[in-house]
């Protein structure tokens, strides 16, 4: 080789060198947390509740970005197209991993499009009714909904999401007929039920719990089969006479396909240290939410894969279709 060659290997080489240990270490920057809803409902509530303790355990701010729309698809598309970089970070139910998919195939995204993180939080749904309906029990409000068939409107955070499908399974075990009145969150749907707009709703803990606490609405169950201390002073729906009928759902964190293994690494040992302080778990629990952490990212994605088959079959089940 001769000498002009090797200089010209040398100093390409050594432009590698320095153009490798010029690249800033992950994350150089504030990092983007989507959520698929409206301010004021679960997922906003829960992406806020651990974004301060996220932001230090991962080095840099997490700014919470609000995308709300098409039960949670718009912020997961949007996520599914971004960069893969470890800066935007989806918060998703599954509304956006199982359920709008398997009601809507022409999704401008798929499941697979999406790299899960970890599981954060889990929760049970809260059956609640505007006072003024009379309704003080899941057995009155089976008894009024098959006494006025289609006359009682609950409100949802959006077609498709956990509440909408736990109607569904209310309704697809109790043969009633009600009318589903979708909203761009929970925050919204639950106003709705408060101003008289709507009459029921099955909503998350954080929209729910401070209006039954209020003495604004009536907490008629929790959509566990048995009472949670989460949700105090209201029953389970073994005692509120529907054993049958059990279901809850989660939240987790997701990047977009593509993401380097290292950085899906650092995020989620940041996202397991933010979730065990105990300021985190406290202000969760307050708004009657557990915090629930997957093992590994694989073992989440193993979760997720069994967790689709229960809402898939929800779905077909109950022919919950898109608006």
């Amino acid at each position: 080789m001769s000498k002009l060659r090797i200089l010209s290997a040398l100093v390409l080489s050594g432009l590698s060198l320095s153009v490798v240990a010029q690249a800033p270490a992950y994350p150089a920057k504030p990092i983007r947390l989507m959520v698929g809803f409206a301010p004021g409902g679960a997922a906003d509530y829960v992406a806020r509740a651990i974004s301060e303790s996220l932001g230090k355990a991962i080095g840099q701010a997490i700014v919470i970005e609000n995308r709300a729309g098409a039960g949670s698809s718009i912020a997961a598309e949007a996520v599914a197209k971004a960069a893969p970089d470890g800066y935007t970070v989806l918060i998703a139910s599954p509304s956006s991993i199982s359920v709008n998919p398997a009601l809507n195939p022409k999704l401008g995204y798929s499941a697979r499009d999406l790299v899960p993180i970890t599981k954060v939080s889990s929760s049970p749904l809260v059956i609640a009714a505007n006072p003024a309906t009379g309704i003080s029990s899941v057995q009155d409000l089976i008894a009024r909904a098959k006494k006025e068939p289609g006359v009682l409107n609950y409100a949802t955070s959006g077609n498709g999401s956990a509440p909408h499908l736990g109607a569904a399974l209310f309704i697809q075990l109790t043969g009633v007929q009600m009318t589903h009145i979708p909203f761009r969150g929970g925050g919204p749907a639950i106003q709705s039920v408060v101003a008289g707009d709507t009459q029921l709703t099955f909503g998350t803990p954080p929209s729910v719990l401070p209006m039954v606490q209020g003495g604004r609405l009536r907490g008629l169950a929790v959509s566990t089969r048995e009472r949670t201390a989460l949700v105090p002073g209201v029953p389970g729906m073994a005692e509120a006479g529907l054993p049958e009928y059990s279901i809850e759902f989660w939240y987790g964190l997701f990047v977009p396909a593509g993401t380097p293994p290292a950085i899906i690494k650092k995020i989620f040992e940041a996202a397991t240290s933010a979730m065990q302080q105990p300021s985190v778990k406290a202000a969760l629990a307050r708004e009657g939410t557990d915090v629930t952490l997957s093992q590994s990212p694989e073992q989440f994605a193993a979760f997720l894969n069994e967790d689709a088959k229960f809402w898939v079959k929800l779905v077909k089940d109950a022919g919950v279709k898109l608006d």
